[in-house]
C-alpha cells in the first residue's frame, strides 16, 4: 500500500494527492459534449465527479460521452438527409 504524505494547512493535515497526467502534446482538447458532461457532473453530481477524477477515469469517461454524442448526431443527420431525399423524390416524381 502506498504511503500517503500530508501537508500542514493551519491546524489540519491535508493529503498530498497527485494525479498521473499524460504529456500535454498527447492530450486532445475536450469536445463540446464532454465539456457539457463535465459541467453537469461538477454542478449536479459532485460525488461522482470526485470519484471519477480521483480514480483517473474522468477524462476517459468524458471522451466516451463526447464520441457517443457525436455518433448519435451523425446518425440523426444521416437519417434526416435520407428522409429529405425520399421526400424530394416523391415531390418531383
Amino acid at each position: 500500500m502506498p504511503k500517503i504524505e500530508y501537508a500542514p494547512c493551519g491546524d489540519y493535515l491535508l493529503p498530498l494527492i497527485t494525479l498521473n497526467e499524460p504529456p500535454p502534446d498527447q492530450v486532445e482538447p475536450l469536445g463540446r459534449y464532454a465539456r457539457m458532461r463535465r459541467a453537469y457532473l461538477r454542478e449536479h453530481r459532485p460525488i461522482l465527479y470526485s470519484q471519477l477524477l480521483l480514480s483517473e477515469r474522468l477524462f476517459p469517461h468524458l471522451r466516451e460521452i463526447d464520441e457517443a454524442a457525436r455518433n448519435r448526431q451523425a446518425t440523426i443527420a444521416n437519417r434526416e438527409t435520407a428522409h429529405e431525399i425520399i421526400l424530394a423524390e416523391l415531390v418531383y416524381d
